[in-house]
């Protein structure tokens, strides 16, 4: 049974072309990538060796190993980052675990539902956590996104409407980033028992869109957010988010990218009810 961190190496690995690390082509070969034996020798260890944490026989590299295939994958920060937490999680695959996975808390301190209230009443703002439940919102964020049915549920969550709402490919117009975005989110929160909860559930009602990013790991780049409106508008918001580590949530604040993006949200505006709503 293979482990996060052997899934990250081995399809790393495949996703990389000798030539751009300077390796010499040997010609055909049996599986697309960079060769076991070459990332092996770029790393400084056996094969036998990669090929145990590959295949999850060995579960515990040090952090000596672990650098040194980052180096020989050539990860950049982000997919760094990633490598060592995966490394965290594998290992604790080995210790025991909750026979039932919790559910992440949804209370929001009040200190933090006096922050977001303190962008009303013109900030786009929301309290998540990494799982994508939606645990606050300012009411300029409701107004936005009040007709895309994200907030419909009595507990949204941005990661189930994702992959299970239709209307989130007609919202989204970079559907496919979000899409990787929100799956790379399950993998970096801190509570595996929860991750495992929710992958459990979406694995089923997702399908293979799902399923077929979380085995790849692949690292976003988080751009610009688009979304073409409900209301025929084409909106572009810069995100801007902070970690709230005590409470493993994130207050996360978009910022019209344009001005037209700018005038759309003030007409929008006009239509919306004052205050916050906590749906915690």
């Amino acid at each position: 049974m293979g482990t996060p961190l052997g899934d990250f190496i081995r399809t790393k690995r495949d996703s990389i072309q000798p030539e751009t690390l300077g390796l010499p082509d040997h010609g055909r070969r049996r599986s697309p990538g960079l060769r076991r034996s070459d990332l092996a020798v770029r790393a400084g260890i056996s094969v036998e060796y990669l090929t145990r944490i590959e295949q999850g026989r060995d579960r515990n590299p040090s952090p000596a190993v672990v650098n040194a295939l980052a180096d020989g994958l050539s990860l950049d920060t982000a997919e760094r980052s990633h490598l060592r937490y995966l490394t965290k999680i594998s290992g604790s695959e080995c210790a025991g675990r909750a026979a039932l996975p919790v559910r992440a808390p949804r209370e929001v301190r009040p200190s933090v539902l006096r922050t977001l209230r303190l962008l009303e009443p013109d900030g786009i703002a929301m309290v998540a956590n990494r799982w994508g439940d939606i645990l606050a919102v300012s009411s300029t964020f409701e107004t936005v996104f009040g007709g895309s049915g994200l907030l419909d549920d009595e507990a949204p969550n941005l990661t189930r409407y994702v992959f299970t709402d239709a209307r989130a490919r007609s919202l989204f117009a970079d559907w496919d980033d979000i899409a990787d975005q929100q799956v790379f989110d399950l993998w970096v929160g801190p509570n595996v028992a929860q991750h495992e909860r929710l992958a459990a559930e979406l694995a089923v009602v997702a399908g293979p869109e799902f399923t077929r990013r979380l085995n790849q790991h692949t690292v976003p780049q988080r751009g610009a957010l688009r979304l073409d409106h409900p209301s025929g508008s084409a909106l572009r918001f810069l995100r801007e988010t902070l970690e709230l580590a005590e409470d493993e949530q994130q207050l996360v604040v978009l910022l019209p990218a344009d001005e037209r993006t700018a005038e759309a949200v003030d007409a929008l505006r006009q239509q919306q009810r004052p205050g916050l709503r906590a749906i915690s």
